[in-house]
């Protein structure tokens, strides 16, 4: 087999993850401090896919370019190619057809995180060399994803979202084609979403009698659809920490699996991991709990935060309750004045959410 080329799909709009998204694309949102984009541009380069295309959407193509550049901090070589509407990922596929030629690919969802990467899965793709390898993996919610049926060790049938799930089996968001996925692409319909579902295209490639390998996947698989998802996927990734101090710390407990980036500075405060400390933040009288990642130039005072996310420039202080299970969004401000009368103040985006305990 040739060699393999990447494709990336990096077009979503991240709807269930706004307000954060209206103003950053979901796959630069950071787990562990780190954009969930570059996590699947780590797994290729790993895997030895050396040239990479990007699909972008255009109001955040140039977020994406700015972020992961022409690919040379991954080992890689990047290609960006424009779609000017989600039209489904087949249409994606067909998108990028000039750019992939005759060859062989792999296709990740940009906002996918795949625990045990993709280097077993494309030797066994240029092993087996069938016409197309999908993954799969047990989900509790079937009816929320494509699912799969088999039959033995081959697949039978592939349903989009179906009420009526023939499995358990669903498709995750990576998948290996050959470049008969075209002409597959290019003989379906558009579906009731007025897509082109690559469920559809698959089918297609099953039906023609074309091999189409299975392949569940072992370890963790996450979709960074919502805040759950991506807060879980923030546990996992930080349990792998490998504890570091980089920055400065002044009467300050650290316990546990804890990294301090460069230029941090900790005062009177208490961390404990697994937890992330970005570049020049600062975290003075303050408690920082377990799977928590608290991107650079963040600064927390007087206030408890654990199992949360927060990104770089935000400002936290002066909180009366420990926040937890948190997004928040650069440069937020979170305070709390003395000042009476005691009220609620707040300056809010469209489709946030706040709870008060």
């Amino acid at each position: 087999m040739q060699d393999l080329k990447g494709l990336v799909l990096s077009g979503g709009k991240g709807t269930r993850l706004r307000p954060i998204t209206h103003t950053s694309a979901k796959q630069l949102v950071p787990v562990a401090n780190k954009p969930v984009l570059f996590y699947g541009l780590e797994a290729m380069a790993a895997a030895g896919i050396r040239q990479i295309g990007i699909i972008i959407a255009p109001e955040t193509g140039d977020e994406i370019r700015a972020a992961a550049g022409d690919g040379s901090q991954f080992g890689v070589e990047i290609t960006y190619i424009e779609q000017d509407e989600p039209k489904g990922l087949a249409h994606a596929v067909l998108t990028a057809e000039e750019y992939l030629g005759d060859s062989p690919f792999v296709m990740y969802l940009g906002d996918n995180l795949l625990k045990s990467g993709l280097v077993e899965l494309v030797e066994a793709f240029r092993t087996n060399d069938p016409d197309a390898l999908i993954l799969l993996t047990p989900v509790p919610d079937p009816e929320n994803y494509g699912v799969a049926e088999l039959d033995g060790e081959r697949i039978k049938r592939l349903v989009e979202k179906p009420k009526d799930p023939p499995s358990d089996l669903a498709l995750v968001g990576i998948y290996m084609f050959k470049p008969s996925i075209f002409d597959a692409a290019r003989s379906i319909k558009p579906s009731w979403r007025d897509e082109l579902e690559i469920t559809d295209a698959i089918q297609t490639l099953v039906d023609a009698g074309l091999r189409v390998e299975p392949h569940i996947v072992r370890g963790w698989w996450k979709d960074m659809g919502q805040l759950d998802d991506l807060l879980e996927a923030n546990r996992l990734i930080l349990e792998d920490l490998v504890p570091r101090t980089e920055g400065e710390l002044i009467d300050s407990r650290v316990e546990g699996k804890v990294v301090i980036e460069a230029g941090a500075h900790l005062e009177r405060a208490t961390v404990r991991g697994p937890t992330i400390i970005g570049a020049n933040s600062r975290i003075v009288d303050s408690y920082v709990g377990p799977y928590s990642a608290i991107d650079a130039d963040v600064t927390i005072e007087r206030s408890e935060v654990e199992h949360s996310i927060v990104l770089s420039g935000a400002q936290i202080s002066d909180l009366s309750y420990r926040m937890e299970a948190s997004l928040i969004g650069r440069n937020v401000k979170l305070t709390r004045s003395n000042s009476l009368p005691k009220a609620y103040r707040f300056m809010v985006g469209d489709n946030s959410e706040i709870q008060l305990h």
